[in-house]
Parts: structure tokens; sequence; C-alpha cells
């Protein structure tokens, strides 16, 4: 009985650790295109976007998706951001928000071009 109860327990929190996962929020605005790993466009209404985005001025304070922090270095990056000038370029659509309790995803379809 004490087995089945560790092993429900460890399942458990393996299943809520990989919930609260946070993936990339650490981007790198690139200057060409072939070093992206992501090409982003900027929607003018937030209706359109996938991801409503927000910028955070610490890197602690990127804990959900949509709370991107911006690095100097490439290396420090999760992931390596193009904009592009056309909306069918892009690979994820962003809206920025203007305060991070509205930073999240719209379209969570999207969310594994931000897994690592």
């Amino acid at each position: 009985m004490k087995t089945l109860v560790s092993i429900l327990t460890v399942t458990a929190i393996a299943f809520v650790c990989s919930i609260n996962t946070v993936n990339a929020q650490k981007v790198y605005k690139v200057k060409y295109e072939s070093q992206a790993d992501l090409k982003v466009y900027v929607v003018k209404y937030e209706s359109q976007c996938d991801l409503k985005v927000y910028h955070v001025k610490y890197e602690s304070q990127a804990s959900k998706d949509g709370l991107w922090y911006s690095v100097k270095y490439e290396s420090q990056a999760d992931k390596k951001v193009y904009y592009v000038d056309y909306e069918s370029q892009a690979d994820l659509k962003i809206y920025y928000v203007d305060y991070e309790s509205q930073a999240g995803w719209k379209n969570s379809s999207k969310a594994h071009l931000l897994k690592h």
C-alpha cells in the first residue's frame, strides 16, 4: 500500500511540474531571418494574435508563456526571434499587451513553437 501511495505521489508531482513548465521566455532579436528560431509578426488587434506578449524588466518575471524577457546576448536566449514584415511570413502572430496579467495564449495550438 505504501508503495502504491509513493508511486501515485511521484506521478502526481511529475504531472503538476509538467503543467507548470515554463517554455521559452528569454528572447533575442536577430538581424537576419536565417538566424531565427521563430519568425514573429506583430498584429494590430488582439483578436488576430496567437500569443499576447508583455515584455518584463527582469528575467525572473518571465514565469509564464507570453512574458518575454529580452536578453543582451544570443547565447542567453531560449529562442531567437525575427520580426517579419508580413503576416503570411510568420510562424507566430503576437500582440503586445499593456499589463503582465493579460499575457498568454489565444491560440494554444502554437504553444509547441516556444518549447525548448
